[in-house]
């Protein structure tokens, strides 16, 4: 039985959610506001957390943030936002998922399990040319030395070693960055994220040594 945190301070979409999930098996705790969420995390044992953007006592961005300090259970954010500027600001403080209100009661089953089945792979450490990826501590050293990489960066990262030596299509990185739903990320969005990336991890980024361009198709990480 998943245990899911609902952070919700819309009182009636809160009760039709927990009937719905409780429905799929789920065990649910609600929490109203900021506050409320954050100390019912900090007394509880999740699986997923569900969080609305914008509360009456705060916003769903502080939320997130507390609960990564702590924690890398699966936060997926609810709201009603839907500019892409939102959309980056939540990935970078931790979030695994975006979700638009309205939206479709199986799609959300859907990608809360495929958040958490991403969180429960194993967590041994990953390399690639001098890249290490400890997915345990969520922590990436180059030559030994620590790198300090945004939740978006680091989530990239982790796709392109987890799968390195293989093509990556855009559509793929997308699909694999931001679940089923690319509705509000753009090429230009994941264009910069690259570039990001390599400029941390690379030698020398205008001529990059691990994360190859392959003109026309994708990229795709080379462990020379």
């Amino acid at each position: 039985m998943a245990r899911i945190l609902l952070v919700e301070d819309d009182d009636q979409l809160s009760r039709n959610l927990t009937k719905f999930l409780t429905a799929e098996g789920c065990q649910v705790t609600r929490a109203a506001g900021q506050a409320q969420g954050l100390a019912a995390f900090s007394e509880g044992s999740f699986d997923c957390v569900l969080l609305d953007l914008s509360l009456t006592d705060g916003n769903g961005f502080a939320v997130c943030a507390a609960i990564r300090a702590q924690s890398d259970v699966p936060v997926i954010f609810l709201t009603a936002s839907a500019d892409e500027a939102c959309t980056v600001a939540g990935f970078e403080v931790g979030a695994d998922d975006y979700i638009g209100k309205p939206f479709r009661p199986r799609e959300l089953i859907a990608r809360m399990k495929n958040a958490m089945r991403r969180h429960s792979r194993p967590s041994a450490a990953l390399t690639c040319q001098d890249i290490c990826i400890d997915p345990a501590k969520g922590t990436v050293t180059k030559n030994g030395a620590e790198l300090y990489l945004s939740a978006l960066e680091y989530r990239l990262l982790l796709v392109f070693v987890t799968n390195k030596n293989q093509l990556l299509s855009r559509d793929r990185l997308i699909d694999e960055l931001w679940s089923v739903s690319s509705e509000f990320v753009s090429d230009n969005t994941l264009n910069v994220y690259i570039k990001r990336l390599r400029e941390k991890i690379e030698n020398d980024p205008q001529n990059p040594a691990i994360l190859k361009t392959v003109r026309g198709m994708g990229y795709k990480a080379v462990d020379a």
